[in-house]
């Protein structure tokens, strides 16, 4: 399968990333802003499987082109993207009162707008039978138990989760199935540094394994749909 992973230079999608290669029957692009961390990225899939076809891009989904992007799916993909993991995104934790205007912006900007841009400008390229999977959050999931500090981010989440379900319906005609996952708590960087000291039950790793493998299957007995992944009761 060719497939696009965004947010892939740490945490999930970069243990997602990982998960993808170590199989050697699909291709992947993997999209982060850091170029450093995803050099680290591909020298790690190397280690791990020599045969690998890994193309790390850098690459922000909000503000940057996508030209270029499609020129390069064109040549190295053949034009088709079978898969696309929106994990791209950013947490803010602060009270409310806190909150600045440009933080409610920062998050609905790397949470929402992004994946707009990216599934608006690469939606032509998935042909009938693939997968748009977004990556959402219990922060955002009707009736779960909310954080305080979290307003700005969960909004945002909230946001994309309603998206999923609306482009389920538009992409109908075109065969495309879109699902989104809202996860619990997994130990990332971002989570690390959002609430430090906080120690989660679920690794990156394990958590990267899970949407590896919703991407691949998942789309065959769901659309539409917002699936909570966590050990507790929303």
């Amino acid at each position: 399968m060719n497939i696009i992973v965004t947010g892939a230079s740490s945490g999930i999608g970069f243990e997602a990333v990982i998960e993808l290669i170590l199989s050697g029957e699909h291709k992947v692009i993997a999209l982060a802003r850091s170029q450093d961390k995803l050099e680290r990225l591909s020298e790690i899939a190397a280690g791990l499987n020599p045969d690998c076809i890994l193309f790390p891009i850098t690459f922000d989904i909000v503000h940057d082109d996508y030209a270029d992007l499609e020129q390069f799916i064109n040549a190295n993909f053949d034009g088709k993207i079978d898969v696309l993991i929106n994990n791209a995104g950013v947490l803010i934790n602060k009270p409310f009162i806190q909150l600045l205007e440009t933080d409610f912006v920062e998050m609905l900007q790397s949470n929402f707008i992004g994946h707009v841009r990216i599934i608006q400008s690469l939606y032509k390229f998935m042909p009938t039978g693939s997968h748009i999977l977004n990556i959402g959050s219990m922060g955002g999931f009707q009736g779960s138990a909310k954080f305080s500090g979290l307003s700005a981010y969960s909004a945002s989440k909230a946001a994309l989760h309603t998206l999923t379900e609306c482009l389920a319906q538009e992409f109908v005609q075109q065969g495309i199935n879109v699902n989104c996952l809202a996860l619990g708590s997994a130990q990332t960087e971002m989570l690390e540094q959002a609430f430090p000291g906080y120690q989660s039950p679920v690794m990156a790793f394990e958590m990267g394994k899970y949407v590896a493998d919703f991407a691949l299957t998942g789309h065959k007995f769901f659309n539409g749909k917002v699936l909570p992944v966590t050990g507790s009761t929303p």
